[in-house]
């Protein structure tokens, strides 16, 4: 092999692997915060508020610099992407579970269950997902659950469409006719041969939705409907920064290019898991 060559096949690799490697990182600060933050990420030193990166104030090391209250600006990033992470994952294996259930029963079931099922997508999909979340979060009040169950709540007919359209072309298959015809119930057709061929679909739309969660999580955050303070979130700390962007850029800026790294990192570790299990685009 000619040495261009390999180093085609070199670059291939490293951008293909590289978006994983983000979220990797994102995954272990998240999970080791207590171990990596190196302060309290809610401890305020007023004497050292919005000091900028790499500064020093009461044996502080503001390492990415600290906010208007005088908090470690890296402690409450690392605690912020637990924030994001654990509601992005909590979402998307809700409403993946509820929707792909719903949507396999509409196409297995078929009758007044495919009508009520998909008529009530309907009503979701005609709604933005954005001002649906809003106003459910403003009457059940903001807190990690409430956004996470909003979130579930609005993104579920996502995978209740797709679940149900490949079921539609499973059930007709000889070998679920025939095993239906063998005495089958519903549960064994749905879990033994329409689950594993509509699994890789599915795993396309949860790819794809774990972006949008993050983002609708630091939208709703931004908002003051998320995550309250004093609890770290990317979306809370981009409201409190945007105050301050002339004089302290660092605070809403660090926050923001974390987010816009994890989100660009997730879509593109989605179109890469849709370019491997769709064959439309093998």
């Amino acid at each position: 092999m000619s040495r261009p060559a390999r180093a085609t096949l070199i670059w291939r690799g490293v951008g293909r692997w590289w978006p994983v490697a983000i979220i990797a990182l994102f995954v272990l600060a998240a999970t080791f915060a207590p171990l990596l933050a190196p302060y309290d990420p809610n401890y305020q030193n007023l004497i050292g508020r919005l000091r900028p990166p790499g500064t020093v104030s009461r044996s502080y090391h503001y390492l990415l610099g600290s906010d208007e209250l005088g908090r470690d600006l890296l402690s409450r990033i690392i605690y912020g992407a637990r924030v994001s992470l654990i509601v992005a994952f909590a979402s998307v294996i809700i409403s993946g579970v509820v929707g792909t259930l719903l949507g396999m029963l509409a196409g297995y079931r078929r009758g007044v269950t495919e009508i009520i099922v998909m008529r009530v997508v309907d009503v979701f999909l005609s709604i933005p997902a954005v001002l649906l979340a809003i106003i459910t979060v403003a009457v059940l009040g903001p807190s990690l659950f409430n956004v996470i169950m909003v979130l579930a709540l609005t993104r579920w007919p996502r995978y209740a469409r797709v679940a149900y359209s490949q079921t539609l072309s499973i059930v007709t298959m000889p070998y679920v006719r025939l095993s239906t015809l063998m005495g089958a119930g519903a549960v064994r057709v749905l879990f033994r041969h329409v689950l594993p061929n509509i699994i890789g679909s599915v795993s396309v739309v949860a790819t794809l939705e774990f972006g949008l969660m993050v983002l609708f999580e630091a939208g709703l955050s931004f908002l003051g409907l998320g995550v309250q303070p004093p609890t770290a979130s990317w979306g809370a700390m981009l409201s409190t920064g945007r105050n301050y962007v002339a004089t302290a850029w660092w605070v809403a800026t660090l926050p923001g290019l974390c987010l816009f790294a994890l989100v660009l990192a997730v879509n593109l570790t989605g179109d890469a898991v849709r370019d491997r299990l769709d064959p439309r685009f093998r």
